[in-house]
């Protein structure tokens, strides 16, 4: 009995040494691999012309596209510095585009005084211009009478 004892107590050594002779594997931090992750990488900004003319429309009801850069505009639930020139009573003074009548109107076609909140986010549906290269082909092809200057 002793030395089945011994035995097992030898063999339990030495696969406890065995166990313990794995190859170290690299330890990271948690979050490190998020600065990486293609969720966190910030849009592209391109140099955009600080004022230039409007882009002509593609299909109908386009939204049109803003001819100013965006960056840093903040629109958030409480803010929404679009609206600071392009507000209907804004848009008289400051010569900007006024919002168009459509963003008044609510999911259920009731008319308001104020923004609907389906529009209040403008840079949804409205995108800076910019001259850059595609980053696909693209195939497609502008009504006939659109997409003209």
């Amino acid at each position: 009995m002793i030395k089945n004892s011994k035995v097992l107590a030898l063999a339990g050594l030495l696969l406890s040494g065995l166990c313990g002779s794995a190859p170290a594997q690299e330890v990271y931090p948690v979050g490190s691999e998020i600065a990486s992750s293609p969720e966190s990488i910030a849009p592209a900004f391109h140099n955009q012309p600080k004022e230039s003319e409007l882009a002509p429309l593609s299909y109908v009801n386009q939204p049109p596209m803003v001819p100013h850069s965006t960056k840093n505009y903040q629109v958030t639930k409480n803010t929404n510095q679009c609206l600071a020139c392009h507000s209907v009573q804004a848009s008289r003074t400051t010569g900007a585009t006024r919002i168009s009548p459509t963003h008044f109107v609510s999911r259920d076609g009731v008319v308001s005084g104020e923004v609907s909140p389906r529009r209040y986010f403008c840079l949804q549906c409205h995108v800076s211009q910019a001259d850059v290269e595609p980053i696909i082909e693209n195939q497609f092809k502008p009504l006939p009478g659109y997409g003209e200057k």
